[in-house]
């Protein structure tokens, strides 16, 4: 199945001194299909000639599809002069409650100054 939506998201930068990396807070409010509260962390690397890269890990509690529970995803970009990529799958086995079974992936779409998603999972019937 796949559901959309937007999301708000405010990131808290940290003041990890003497570090290579940047790490943010990250929270995110979840609207249409999938409804709730997305909180995480992220590290980031950025360098003088333009490559960088991102890794994330975000739980989300709220409802998707009116299935109420939690589950997390796992985030990671990388962009160069030449390409960009954005992968976001859910960790397998992370959910709860009535989402306890789920799997998929997720895409961001940025677009008229908002954040969309849209979010392709599965509830696997495990016995």
């Amino acid at each position: 199945m796949t559901v959309k939506g937007t999301f708000d998201v405010d990131l808290s930068p940290q003041n990890d001194k003497n570090t290579p990396a940047g790490r943010m807070l990250i929270e995110k409010k979840y609207t249409g299909a999938m409804v709730g509260l997305g909180l995480g962390q992220m590290i980031s690397k950025h360098t003088d000639n333009g490559v960088a890269v991102y890794f994330a890990i975000e739980e989300f509690v709220g409802c998707v599809d009116e299935k109420d529970g939690s589950f997390t995803l796992l985030h990671q970009g990388k962009m160069s002069a030449e390409e960009q990529s954005l992968e976001i799958s859910i960790l397998a086995g992370s959910g709860s409650g009535a989402l306890t079974n789920i799997c998929g992936n997720m895409r961001i779409i940025q677009q008229d100054g908002k954040h969309h998603y849209e979010l392709d999972y599965q509830l696997s019937l495990l016995v």
